[in-house]
C-alpha cells in the first residue's frame, strides 16, 4: 500500500468537526504550505465559494 502525499496546491477536506476551531466536516481548502518536511501543511478553509 502506498501512502498518498499532500502537495502544493492540492485541494483537501475536512474529515472530522474540529469545533474548537470553528472547523466542520467537508470544508475545504488548498494547500499553500508545506511544513515538517511535508507531515502538515498550512491551507485558508474555503466554503461555499467563500475564501476565509
Amino acid at each position: 500500500m502506498t501512502k498518498n502525499r499532500a502537495k502544493l496546491l492540492d485541494v483537501v477536506a475536512l474529515t472530522v468537526d474540529l469545533p474548537e476551531y470553528n472547523l466542520w466536516r467537508g470544508q475545504v481548502g488548498t494547500i499553500f504550505e508545506l511544513l515538517a518536511g511535508g507531515a502538515a501543511f498550512e491551507t485558508p478553509k474555503a466554503n461555499h465559494g467563500t475564501a476565509f
